[in-house]
């Protein structure tokens, strides 16, 4: 039997390679869609679940028969941030479900104790928390509600996405952001690989190519 995995924000930017990687690396999906695209409909390896990922129901159906969960929920500019309202749920209905393994992302922004950051990322850090003190808040709180969750999580820190017409190398590093850029297709391999890599479990590594 196949391994499935839930993803949240998979018809964003990184999640339309999420899925098409976990495709190719024999993974079932279950995605979570506010509307769903008739393109998707008809893979037998791809269930929609259609809702909003505030509703705890919705996130039930989307998780139940799940073996890990791949977070990457995108939200529009200028909203009320929802990360840490969203990862309470997801966390919640993991434990009820049994499910262990957690992957997410957040902003290279966020500064951990324990960082050793360049000065140019230290200073773009700061200039984060100014211009998104609400936003920078809340990725914060989300980290603390997966600290306490005694999940296997892991949360990706990321650059600036940039599109590139092919995978590049992976650059990671636990304490300081190794790059200033990182595309699509490879924050989704990453987090692929991340399902069954214990390496980075309970920890927030940075990603760059």
């Amino acid at each position: 039997m196949k391994n499935t995995i839930a993803i949240i924000g998979g018809t964003g930017r990184a999640g339309r390679f999420l899925v098409k990687t976990a495709k190719e690396e024999g993974y079932c999906v279950r995605m979570l869609v506010r509307t769903p695209k008739k393109s998707l409909l008809d893979d037998p390896n791809i269930t929609l679940i259609e809702g909003d990922a505030r509703d705890p129901d919705v996130i039930l159906s989307l998780l139940s028969g799940c073996h890990a969960v791949i977070n990457t929920f995108g939200q529009p500019n200028k909203a009320v941030p929802l990360y840490s309202e969203i990862t309470a749920l997801v966390i919640q209905t993991m434990k009820e479900l049994e499910i262990k393994r957690y992957v997410g992302v957040t902003g290279g922004s966020l500064d951990i104790e324990g960082d050793k950051k360049s000065i140019v990322n230290k200073v773009g850090a700061s200039v984060f928390r100014i211009l998104y003190s609400e936003m920078m808040e809340d990725k914060r709180k989300e980290l603390q509600l997966l600290r306490k969750s005694k999940l296997d999580w892991t949360l990706i820190r990321l650059p600036f996405v940039k599109e590139n017409k092919k995978s590049q190398a992976i650059k990671e590093d636990e304490f300081d952001m190794p790059g200033f850029k990182i595309s699509s297709r490879d924050i989704a391999r990453f987090m692929i690989e991340q399902i069954h890599n214990p390496s980075y479990i309970g920890k927030t590594p940075f990603i760059a190519n």
